[in-house]
């Protein structure tokens, strides 16, 4: 049974890149790889057959993969979303109540993830503390290095 993802539209169109990027240009290489390979002869010995047969298999493991989130998303529309608490695609500005730092997150589904930009999953110790809170209130999120209380300082959304 697969379950139903949720993705920004953003989030949706990447996903989609991303399968189109693996069918066709990257199938393209590995195919290549094969061809290559084959070449070379003798095929119960060589070595470079092997990785490419495993590269075309993990990439169509990934292709399939892709193809069945994408087929179960649903896309978020803004007009579900009550505004005045943090849930999928708001913008979180956080202060952590022990240090005084101030950080800026974006929810985002896991496939969205990407810490460099700042966007975090819901699924994360940090998302899943700050999912669901509104303005001003606090909360105490268990993360890898210990407890961290944060507070709302803003939620956005665009």
């Amino acid at each position: 049974m697969t379950s139903k993802v949720i993705l920004t539209q953003q989030g949706y169109d990447k996903l989609y890149e991303n399968l189109n990027f693996l069918k066709t240009k990257k199938r393209r290489e590995v195919a290549d790889q094969l061809e290559k390979a084959r070449a070379h002869g003798d095929l119960s010995e060589n070595a470079d057959w092997e990785t490419a047969k495993e590269a075309k298999h993990q990439l169509e493991i990934r292709i399939r993969q892709l193809e069945v989130r994408l087929s179960n998303a649903r896309i978020l529309d803004k007009g579900d979303i009550a505004q005045d608490k943090a849930y999928l695609s708001a913008k979180v500005t956080v202060k952590n109540l022990d240090s005084g730092d101030i950080f800026n997150y974006t929810l985002v589904s896991q496939d969205e993830a990407n810490f460099d930009e700042g966007k975090i999953s819901v699924t994360s110790p940090i998302g899943r503390g700050i999912l669901g809170k509104a303005l001003n209130e606090e909360t105490v999120i268990q993360v890898p290095a210990g407890k961290i209380k944060l507070k709302i300082m803003e939620i956005c959304y665009e």
